[in-house]
């Protein structure tokens, strides 16, 4: 009974913590990461500019956007974004999607609590 128990607190740890972690994420600080990063290739409404734009790309396929020409790199991983994915491909796109445009320019955000806040800034703007 007792090993069940320290695995179910094990578990409920686990979860606090993922909890902790995205509660900590701070749109606002977020934006100013995105405007630092982000911005020149990317906007946040239906627009595209050098990059797609991010509008509503939490559940989105990597290569769908309507009217932007992607690599086939990109259309071909048929990546699902979400906090995970989008944190991965953030983090390093060079290498979590190797032969994307996005990889060729731009090296990555390597702070975590970074990658965080532009990701809750981006999906503060659905």
């Amino acid at each position: 009974m007792r090993k069940g128990i320290g695995g179910l607190l094990i578990g409920a740890g686990l979860f606090a913590g993922t909890i902790d972690a995205a509660l900590a994420a701070d749109a606002a600080e977020g934006q100013k990461l995105f405007m630092k990063y982000c911005v020149a290739c990317h906007d946040l409404t239906a627009k595209n500019k050098l990059g797609p734009n991010l509008t509503g790309i939490v559940g989105r396929t990597s290569g769908t956007v309507e009217g932007f020409k992607y690599s086939e790199a990109l259309k071909k991983a048929a990546v699902s974004w979400n906090d995970d994915t989008l944190d991965k491909y953030i983090a390093d796109p060079r290498n979590f999607v190797v032969g994307n445009e996005m990889g060729r320019a731009f090296l990555g955000v390597k702070k975590e609590d970074e990658r965080e806040n532009v990701i809750a800034y981006i999906k503060s703007r659905k």
